[in-house]
């Protein structure tokens, strides 16, 4: 039996650097919050917060936090904030700031340049259309990015249904992690409905790569095995993607999660993860399946 690890899984560049600038800021010395979970991955945000590193949630705890840097006897004392690499809307970027707390910005540089061109599409009184997950938290910081009308879609059924407020262009962007032959459908149905005033595909590289050859690998295994975070958009996409290709595909977070059924006769055993899984986890997982099976 042959297990095999997909072309591409496992951190992505925006993950990485992501939990880099965390790692960085522990060895300050400094009491280190992060703006919400840093990545969709609860394995890392558990070894983060037995660093130190404490998680805050919403505005409220954000001024918490406030008060804590107005209480410190100085400067070194002052705990930094880290915004997630999912971002965060404009509003809370500016509260920090207006609060005095010193933020390290870790938003992934593809969702950044989201939230810029949402921005520029607000100022040319464009409605802003995001294909993604309304209760995502990057596409609720895209969503804090735009001045003016904004509407979020998940599925093309809600593009067929979709018009623009009466005069106003549309500018459709994407969630960095949704699916992309989703995403190219909806495309098509903004185009024959005359949509088409500025559609950006804003899927990263990373997510696109990760889904096609998650795609390619499901199609010749036998069982497809799909690691990563219970809350991670991209992991669960991927799961999607396989089960289509894969009848036996399992959706696990650690090892433990793994209770394989394999069916008789097996060949091969494909393996892929998410942007936020760490590599020690997926070594763990191939190296239990290839021993075990």
């Amino acid at each position: 039996m042959e297990v095999k690890l997909a072309e591409c899984a496992g951190f992505c560049f925006g993950v990485k650097r992501a939990i880099d600038t965390v790692y960085e800021q522990i060895e300050t010395g400094k009491t280190i919050y992060t703006y919400g979970p840093i990545v969709h991955n609860e394995e890392v945000v558990r070894e983060l917060e037995e660093k130190g590193v404490r998680v805050i949630e919403g505005h409220e705890e954000l001024a918490e936090c406030a008060a804590e840097v107005r209480k410190a006897a100085d400067e070194t004392a002052r705990p930094t904030v880290i915004i997630r690499a999912h971002g965060v809307p404009r509003e809370t970027q500016e509260l920090m700031e207006q609060n005095g707390l010193e933020c390290i910005d870790a938003t992934c540089p593809f969702v950044k340049r989201i939230h810029r061109i949402v921005e520029k599409a607000g100022e040319q009184g464009m409605q802003v259309v995001i294909a993604g997950n309304p209760g995502h938290p990057e596409v609720e910081g895209i969503r804090g990015w735009c001045s003016g009308p904004v509407t979020v879609i998940e599925t093309e059924e809600e593009a067929e249904r979709f018009t623009p407020e009466e005069g106003r262009q549309v500018c459709l962007v994407s969630q960095t992690t949704f699916n992309y032959n989703k995403f190219q459908s909806i495309v098509e149905i903004f185009r024959k409905k005359g949509y088409n005033d500025n559609i950006v595909s804003t899927i990263c590289n990373a997510t696109e790569e990760r889904q096609r050859s998650a795609q390619a690998l499901a199609a010749e295994a036998d069982v497809m095995i799909v690691i990563g975070g219970r809350h991670s958009s991209n992991s669960r996409k991927l799961y999607e993607i396989c089960s289509r290709e894969c009848a036996h595909t399992y959706f696990i977070q650690t090892l433990d999660d793994l209770h394989l059924e394999l069916p008789k006769a097996v060949r091969l055993v494909g393996i892929t993860a998410g942007a936020s899984t760490p590599n020690n986890l997926i070594e763990e997982v191939q190296n239990y399946v290839r021993i075990n099976f």
